[in-house]
Formats: C-alpha cells, structure tokens, sequence
C-alpha cells in the first residue's frame, strides 16, 4: 500500500477531549460517563497514524492492534459467507451496490476497482494511475462508478464495462476518500488532507469548500434535508454542507468522539460510528444527538455503516471483528465474522438483500444475511 507520509502533517492540532454535555435526544439517550470502563485512550494513537499515512494508514494500524475474545453485546445468529478476492493482499476497501446487481469495491493495495456478483463470481479492473490508492466508491447518476483515488488526488470513474476517466483535482494533498451522489446529479466527497468537502459533476467540474481547519472529513452521505452531510475525524464532530456550500458544524456530545462512518437511517436521520466513545451515533438534520453504546470488552472501533433491508442500520466492527445491527429504536445485535483480524471496513446492501462488507486484511469480501 502506497503512503504519502508527512503529507498530513499540517493536521497537529493535538485532540482536544470534547466536553460531556450529558444525553441528548430521546429519552434512551445513553451519555458517555455510563459506558463501560475502557482500557487506553483511542485518541493519540489515531492521531499519530493519521498524521503519518491518512486513513489507509489508520487502515494498517488497526489491522496491527489485538482482536478482543467474543464480546459481551448480543448475538445473532445469521448466515455469513466470506469470498477470497482473486488478487491476494488485495486490501479492499469501499464497496457499492452497482446498477448490474453486482457489488463494486475499490482494492487499494491492488491499485484496482472490483466487481463480484451475488454468486461470488470476481472482476478486477486496473486503476490506469499507478499506486492511486483507491478508497470510498459509488454510483453516479448517469450509471457509472466513481471512486476516490486517495493516494493521487484524483476522482476515477468506471463504467460497468471497465472503461475509466480520471479527474485531477486542483488541491495538492487532498487525500479524497469518502464519496457519495448527491441531490443535486453530482458526485460529493470528502477531502481529509485539505479540510474540504468537493463537488464533482458528471462532466468533471470540481469545486471544493473549506470546513475547519484539521476537521479531517472523512465519511459523507446524502441527508433527508437535501443537504450533505460529513463526519469530521479529528474535530469530533458531524458537519453539514447544502448544495450551495453552506456548511453547519454540529459538536458530537460523546466523550472522545471519533466519528467515522455515516448514512442516512429509514427514519429521516443520520446515522454514524464513533470509534472513540465506542458508540453509534444518531443525529436528526437539525443537530440533536443520540449515542448508543456498544459494551464489547475493548475498544470495538465501528467503521462503516449502512442502511439495511429490514429497516435497520448495519455497521462493521473493524477491531470487535463483528457485523452489527441497530434498529432505529437503539437495539444492538452482533454477528461475528469468521476470520479473525478481518480488518472489516466498509459495508453496504447488495440487490439480494444481503450486507456486503470489505475485509481489509483479509482480503475478503464479506456477504451476511440480515
């Protein structure tokens, strides 16, 4: 895997612990002073990982940290598959339900966008720039896949014949990783390395706007409202830009937030993964916050989430090494990946129903039965 290190260095500004403002939201609002003990502070490590090879280093960070013995939070009993990618050490990363009913992911050790159908049958696609470092992954409005291209600061595109277009964008060290459509036809993505959130058409025009500086963007989604909304790493934070660039900062309550991932829920809000108050996040569009916790016996460090087939939120558990389910009530349940140290990252709905997820040091694809 390609890293650019000290291309982040701007990014040390030293965490600043966010202040417990008790629960907020509905009336099962979980505060973070009732979670369970835990072991060592997330924050400095994320932080130095971060700094030195941006999310994909966070990546092999994670991937290098102790998998805890099965975690205490319910079980479900479900159907899990695993599919080998055809490159070994692919290190996929994003992944997509495509416009062919197959799943689309990005390998970003591979240099390549894959394909696999719900039969587990696998393409491999060549990134035309070497070493891109391909990361987040969806459908465009006009059918294709678009891609971030974290390592070149690019923007691919795909079709789903295997033809590529690749956009340059005009900030050096901009890191681009999350990536959504949004309402407006274009493509909206997060650029952690240069604190912006940018918009590209389908035609490749791109304009990026600024949010706080060293937030580190990461995650974006398509809200209820209109608007995009964005996790902010380091800033603790979920942020929210209209199609017209106006951005809102929302402060997550949590002790130690760290949001990660982001969707929106079936019940109009948006839902996210706090790695460092081990929790998952509810946020309604005008800024009121639920956090519910996850009690595995170490930090689980949820990553990816998405929303389900059966009206709820699913979510990996890239330490736990668990698949999670959470309805829009707070009810959590777990499944266990059968590799352990999978690395689980992404996680989407496939068009048979079934989650899909990213199995970073695995190299897998994962496919769970809701």
């Amino acid at each position: 895997m390609s890293h650019r290190p000290g291309r982040l260095r701007r990014l040390s500004r030293v965490f600043a612990v966010l202040a417990l403002t008790g629960a907020v939201g509905a009336p099962n609002a979980v505060a973070a002073a009732e979670a369970p003990p835990r072991p060592v502070p997330l924050r400095p490590w994320v932080k130095s990982c971060l700094r030195h090879g941006g999310p994909s280093g966070l990546v092999s960070c994670l991937a290098r940290r102790g998998r805890p013995a099965a975690p205490p939070q319910a079980q479900r009993i479900t159907s899990l598959t695993e599919w080998a990618t055809p490159t070994s050490a692919s290190g996929p990363v994003g992944i997509t339900a495509g416009p062919d009913d197959a799943l689309w992911f990005t390998e970003n050790a591979a240099n390549a966008v894959g394909r696999v159908t719900t039969g587990g049958s696998f393409t491999e696609y060549a990134v035309p720039t070497s070493a891109s470092g391909p990361a987040g992954i969806t459908v465009g409005p006009d059918g294709a896949l678009w891609f971030t291209e974290s390592n070149t600061d690019k923007i691919g595109r795909v079709t789903t014949g295997g033809t590529f277009t690749e956009y340059t964008l005009p900030t050096s060290g901009a890191y681009p990783w999350g990536i959504t459509a949004g309402p407006d036809g274009a493509l909206w993505f997060a650029e952690p390395g240069a604190s912006s959130i940018g918009r590209i058409t389908t035609g490749g025009t791109v304009t990026e706007y600024a949010v706080t500086t060293a937030a580190y963007p990461l995650s974006i989604t398509a809200g209820s409202d209109g608007a995009l909304w964005f996790t902010e790493v380091l800033n603790g934070s979920i942020g929210r830009i209209t199609t017209g660039g106006t951005v809102t900062e929302y402060a997550v309550p949590a002790l130690d937030s760290l949001p990660i991932g982001i969707t929106s829920g079936p019940d109009d809000n948006l839902w996210f993964t706090d790695a460092g108050a081990s929790q998952i996040g509810q946020v309604t569009t005008g800024g009121s916050f639920t956090g519910y916790n996850l009690t595995d016996a170490v930090f689980p460090f949820p990553w990816g989430i998405t929303n389900g087939p059966d009206g709820a939120l699913w979510f990996t558990e890239n330490v736990g090494n668990d698949i999670g389910r959470i309805t829009t009530g707070g009810t959590i349940t777990e499944t266990a990946i059968t590799t352990s140290g999978s690395n689980a990252l992404e996680i989407t709905t496939g068009s048979d129903g079934d989650l899909w997820f990213t199995e970073n040091s695995a190299s897998q694809i994962g496919q769970v039965a809701p």
